[in-house]
């Protein structure tokens, strides 16, 4: 009980420190992409953009390794052999080391003649673009060598050290946007050449902690063909669903533009950007219980395994209805003062997007549980095959004349399916976790939480004027009865208190 209550509060403090992190990413990213498109100018600062898109297309490579090194640390970790975790390490360092030369050569070849030929780019700045691109590709090579240390700081759980060398990260950014303005130099190659250096001067600065307090994190010489057949088996089937994620997105993007145009086009861009930053919220919860619930399967403490899983799906869909709930009530109010007015489409498509995010964050929780065993073949075939199936089942809606929003009802369809998928999967690998006792202690009373503190606003939205104060009020009866539920329903008493106690001693610092 005593190592329970230990882990609780050490995710507790972990969650805390990535929240404090993202918001300081957040918010500097906002103020920093101002400043630089008005110093680059929007041709320039399109060029950086699409340049930087050719090398980040290959980006899902890295996504699967990345998955297959933390599960693989975390798990040899749990178990306490120091030289089978040297041993993961090295393997994992090789991996993407492999990755990075693969991705340069195919940037260095492909991307090279699709920047010089087929990209629309003014021939007066084509030099400058290839500049772009080289230094893209050595800030690529740079990131995809630096998984196997940020895998290892997850691993061990040292997520205050992100929130620190992530401020030193949003000081440089800061620094950049300072320099662009007082350096008298092509401004488009400067901020390539600064962006490089920030990304060196980040990845070595985890190096340098991870070298200095973790054994493991020490490139050695040598050789371990089963391991690498492993990792490489697990990230296969991993790169299976990331692939089919993508293939959904841009096959939906394409026949939206095919059926609706760019102006349905631009609401799906629009959509993503709300997604990404709702669901960074519910991903920090996620980031730091994952290493424990990998550690406690690998120490066969399958009750407290299951026991987290649980409570991380609760608490994840409690922060993820305190936003969703007001959102989605005042979306059009909160759209027209973000943008000014509202896109064509953008409501229909937010509000499938922000249901889809309730249940695959409960799917991917339960994914995280699946990926303990090592067992990755059955759900990845499945969820990524559901994800796949958006796109035939989005072509027949629209020859049939279905609306713009019908791919976002299958996405949400798909998401439900894959989640039930993964509840069964986990029983079939761990017995112990039972899918009814799933269903109705923990998804159930997700979904009546949402529906109560919904009713109740969507009850105020008809009767009161729209503007702020409606907005206000709407948020904090919504947070109210949630927290309610919350506390007395959803999230056990002792981890209730842990939360509560970690909040006030952030006020009292």
């Amino acid at each position: 009980m005593s190592d329970t209550l230990t882990n609780d509060k050490r995710i507790a403090r972990n969650t805390m420190m990535l929240y404090i992190r993202m918001i300081a990413s957040m918010l500097v990213s906002l103020y920093t992409s101002r400043i630089v498109l008005r110093v680059l100018g929007a041709t320039d600062f399109g060029i950086f953009g699409v340049v930087g898109g050719v090398v980040a297309m290959f980006g899902f490579l890295n996504t699967s390794m990345a998955g297959a090194t933390s599960r693989f640390l975390a798990f040899e970790l749990g178990r306490g052999d120091r030289d089978r975790l040297s041993r993961t390490f090295c393997m994992a360092f090789y991996e993407h080391l492999a990755i990075a030369v693969l991705v340069m050569i195919i940037c260095e070849t492909f991307g090279i003649w699709f920047l010089n030929n087929k990209l629309v780019i003014p021939p007066e700045r084509l030099p400058a673009a290839n500049w772009v691109l080289q230094l893209s590709i050595l800030s690529m090579m740079v990131s995809v060598t630096q998984v196997p240390y940020n895998s290892s700081i997850i691993a061990h759980e040292k997520m205050d050290v992100y929130a620190y060398v992530e401020l030193a990260n949003v000081f440089l950014r800061l620094l950049i946007v300072f320099l662009l303005k007082f350096i008298l130099f092509d401004k488009l190659i400067l901020y390539a050449v600064l962006t490089l250096c920030v990304s060196i001067v980040i990845a070595f600065t985890y190096r340098f902690y991870c070298a200095r307090n973790f054994e493991e994190c020490r490139v050695r010489i040598m050789w371990d063909a089963p391991l690498l057949k492993s990792m490489l088996s697990f990230s296969g089937w991993d790169l299976y669903g990331n692939m089919s994620v993508m293939a959904r997105t841009q096959g939906v993007n394409m026949l939206i533009n095919v059926f609706f145009g760019p102006v349905a086009n631009a609401a799906s861009s629009i959509v993503t950007s709300v997604q990404g930053a709702v669901m960074g919220f519910a991903n920090n919860v996620l980031t730091a219980v994952k290493p424990q619930i990998i550690k406690y399967y690998a120490r066969e403490e399958t009750d407290n395994m299951l026991r987290l899983v649980s409570n991380t799906v609760r608490l994840n869909s409690l922060i993820l209805m305190l936003i969703n709930v007001p959102l989605i009530v005042e979306l059009a109010y909160v759209i027209r003062i973000w943008l000014g007015e509202i896109p064509a489409y953008v409501l229909e498509f937010c509000v499938f997007t922000l249901l889809f995010n309730q249940f695959s964050n409960i799917a991917s929780i339960l994914v995280t549980g699946i990926h303990a065993t090592g067992k990755i073949i059955r759900p990845s075939l499945i969820n990524g095959t559901l994800y796949l199936m958006v796109i035939p089942f989005t072509w027949l809606a629209f020859r049939n004349g279905s609306a713009a929003w019908a791919p976002y009802m299958f996405n949400m369809t798909a998401a439900i399916l894959g989640m039930m998928s993964n509840a069964y999967t986990l029983h079939l690998y761990i017995p112990d976790f039972s899918v009814w006792r799933f269903v109705y202690r923990d998804l159930l009373p997700c979904i009546l939480a949402f529906l109560a503190a919904y009713i109740v606003c969507i009850l105020l939205h008809s009767v009161m004027a729209e503007g702020l104060a409606r907005l206000i009020i709407i948020i904090f009866v919504s947070s109210a009865i949630l927290l309610g539920i919350g506390y007395f329903v959803l999230i056990p008493k002792q981890l209730s208190r842990t939360i509560i106690t970690k909040i006030s001693g952030l006020f009292h610092a």
